[in-house]
């Protein structure tokens, strides 16, 4: 399922793009081996496209979160904002690439209880920063910090909603259709 777009967007492909657009899709087929169809969107004002890739690198980079953690934060930013683009490619990575086990991918597709309590934590922590707006009240940070994270790994969720902020808004605007090789993740 994707949205209706809500604009009327095509993409820019690389094909088509020029300058600093035809740059970052480049360097998103060279690292990835194609262009994700969120990018292609994103690269009709490079400047979108450029900060999603470099928030995204940074988050992943130095929030101090193992790759579990970080599709957890992904996933429930993703899930919150109803991006069903976001969801179905961090689905896939954290099956096949950053160890969620499959009881907790499913608890965060489906906004439940994950079993494993430090993953419970980063997104329930996660859940209370998104829906608050960033004022999730001392207590909900007190539980994270004593679930074993730091402050860093506070800061760390900041960035990871500021870089999904770039793409699931994009994605609702776009209408992005789900890649191919996301789409066995596709949420109903």
């Amino acid at each position: 399922m994707s949205r209706e777009p809500l604009i009327d967007m095509s993409p820019t492909t690389l094909e088509n793009a020029e300058g600093e657009a035809k740059e970052l899709l480049a360097g998103a087929k060279a690292g990835l081996g194609f262009v994700p169809n969120m990018y292609t969107y994103m690269a009709n004002l490079p400047g979108v496209l450029d900060g999603y890739l470099s928030t995204y690198k940074s988050f992943r980079e130095t929030s101090g979160f193992t790759p579990a953690e970080q599709e957890t934060v992904f996933l429930t930013i993703s899930r919150i904002n109803g991006c069903t683009y976001c969801t179905a490619a961090h689905s896939m990575i954290a099956d096949k690439k950053s160890g969620v086990p499959a009881d907790s991918l499913k608890a965060l597709r489906d906004g439940g209880d994950l079993p494993e309590a430090k993953l419970d934590a980063v997104a329930k922590f996660t859940e209370a920063m998104v829906v608050s707006r960033g004022t999730p009240g001392k207590a909900a940070v007190d539980r994270f910090i004593s679930a074993g994270y730091s402050e860093k790994q506070v800061l760390g969720v900041v960035l990871a909603i500021a870089c999904k902020t770039f793409s699931n808004y994009t994605n609702h605007l776009a209408g992005t259709p789900v890649d191919d090789v996301f789409a066995p993740y596709k949420v109903d």
